[in-house]
């Protein structure tokens, strides 16, 4: 049990390669923090789908942010990783 806490990089994902298809698929309809690889951080968003932009053969990352409605696209290939967010623990702290 205490290795779990102490573990680094708990619900975290981090890849080589860069954030997959497959990876995106693991977290959609969850709230994540957006990591990108230009240092950015895009806080509390619920990954909502994944599309393919025909225009620009790239696959896009559809994105609600958190209390809002209208969506947002974030490039599959600009993501760096992205962090799980528990959102119990926001919501009874105030």
């Amino acid at each position: 049990m205490l290795d779990q806490a102490c573990r680094p990089g708990f619900a975290v994902v981090r890849t080589v390669e860069g954030f997959s298809v497959n990876t995106a698929r693991s977290f959609l309809g969850r709230n994540v923090n957006l990591h990108l690889k230009d240092g950015s951080v895009i806080v509390n968003v619920q990954l909502s789908g994944i599309l393919r932009d025909d225009f620009r053969r790239e696959n896009v990352l559809t994105c609600v942010a958190y209390g809002k409605r209208s969506t947002f696209r974030v490039p599959l290939k600009s993501i760096a990783y992205a962090e799980l967010l528990n959102l119990s623990f926001m919501l009874t702290s105030g």
